[in-house]
């Protein structure tokens, strides 16, 4: 039974080890019209996999951050790579920031647009359209530009530079990360040949834009961000910018999010050499007032406050390990109680008192005869025992009483059972 007990326990210990160190795959939707989200993506998901990390991914690539936050807010998929200015994200709990998006309105060399006024009754191309419907949403509100008939019309990077050159646009909208690859695809669109400039416009409005639409805040675009020399822009200029995070179900496991974060952080660290897109990967927000709130286990995990195994469950393992130790206890007390009375009944002395009744009880000679030779067999083991030492005098001393007194019975019963016999013939 104890070694039961022990085999119970040791097959309940591994299924349960097994249970909590299985790998988990999690499902991430991820879009942009440079593919690079789901690149990025597909990066973390294969150096997990490489590690045998206890988190995998399966990625999804959606085409576009609109169609992978649909996809996240119809419970299609676990995980997903949102525009925190796109789509329903009451769902969404932030595990990682991956990069900032900068609003940047640009105009051709030579324009006389100066300003976010200056683009009344103009033609403005943007570039992701789809995924820029809410900056510019805010950009008309802000600056009244539907009522001054500005135009937006949606542009493939590739047609901006015809665009540009047939009047067909008087700007350019682009929401994109800072960073030199991107960069060089603005740059690109403007001649290169000429001496002029392309300008950037600011946007003035962007702190009280950012105050009324949390999504967004104000950002200042650093001197020489899109050429060094002449500078361009020519000072910091003030814009708008929002971030892009790697988003969770709320519903999902806080250890399984907190290992997660931590994967995504060190695959980050390990190779950001070799994948430069890696370098804008940072803790999202802790605040409570956050536009997307943090997901508990991300936060436990950027907080140092993860749990490790028996900091969780070292209550239900000490008292689940006092609760058995009980029970093996109460279970092998019970089995040597039963073996005692079982030993008891079986015992030498306790037979030669059984034999008290049958003679008490016997008919004739015979059954006295059988009942004498018992008593020797049982003498004659017992002295065999005590010969060996497995007995002790005490238990000797006893069995002779006990002898003797049923010697005595059987001499009663012979001498009731003769007159008996004698009675009839008289």
């Amino acid at each position: 039974m104890t070694l039961g007990i022990v085999i119970l326990a040791g097959g309940v210990g591994l299924f349960t080890y097994r249970y909590f160190t299985r790998p988990v795959t999690l499902t991430v939707a991820a879009g942009s019209i440079d593919g690079e989200a789901a690149a990025l993506m597909s990066i973390v998901s294969s150096r997990l996999a490489s590690d045998k990390a206890h988190i995998r991914l399966k990625v999804v690539d959606s085409g576009t951050a609109v169609t992978a936050s649909k996809a996240f807010a119809d419970g299609k998929v676990d995980l997903a790579v949102v525009r925190a200015d796109v789509g329903d994200l009451s769902a969404a709990r932030t595990v990682a920031l991956l990069t900032h998006g900068v609003v940047m309105i640009l105009v051709p060399p030579g324009s006389t647009i100066k300003s976010m006024e200056d683009l009344k009754g103009k033609t403005v191309g943007v570039v992701g359209g789809e995924s820029n419907r809410r900056v510019i949403e805010v950009l008309t509100d802000a600056y009244d530009l539907s009522r001054a008939k500005a135009q937006f019309i949606d542009l493939a990077l590739p047609d901006v530079p015809p665009a540009f050159h047939s009047k067909r646009i008087s700007a350019l909208l682009v929401v994109t990360p800072v960073s030199e690859k991107y960069l060089s695809l603005i740059r690109n669109v403007f001649d290169k040949s000429t001496k002029r400039q392309p300008g950037l416009i600011e946007i003035e409005s962007a702190g009280a834009i950012a105050a009324i639409a949390a999504a967004y805040e104000s950002y200042d675009l650093p001197k020489g961000t899109l050429r060094g020399s002449p500078a361009l822009p020519d000072d910091d200029l003030t814009t708008l910018r929002l971030p892009f995070y790697l988003v969770a179900n709320k519903k999902l496991d806080d250890d399984v999010i907190g290992d997660l974060a931590k994967s995504v952080m060190d695959v980050r660290r390990d190779l950001l050499g070799a994948h430069p897109l890696l370098a804008q990967i940072a803790a999202p927000s802790t605040d409570k007032d956050a536009f997307i709130p943090i997901h508990p286990g991300a936060a436990a995990y950027f907080d140092g406050d993860q749990k490790s195994f028996f900091d969780k469950y070292g209550d239900q393992i000490f008292y689940g390990s006092m609760l058995l130790g009980s029970l093996t206890s109460m279970l092998a007390a019970g089995w040597r109680f039963m073996q005692e009375n079982g030993e008891e009944a079986k015992s030498p002395l306790n037979v030669l008192y059984a034999l008290a009744t049958r003679i008490r009880h016997a008919d004739d000679e015979a059954e006295l005869g059988a009942v004498e030779e018992e008593i020797d067999n049982i003498l004659k083991a017992e002295l065999a025992k005590h010969a060996k030492g497995e007995s002790d005098a005490s238990d000797a001393s006893a069995l002779a009483l006990a002898a003797h007194r049923l010697e005595h019975l059987i001499d009663l019963r012979r001498s009731t059972l003769q007159t008996v016999s004698r009675a009839p013939a008289a």
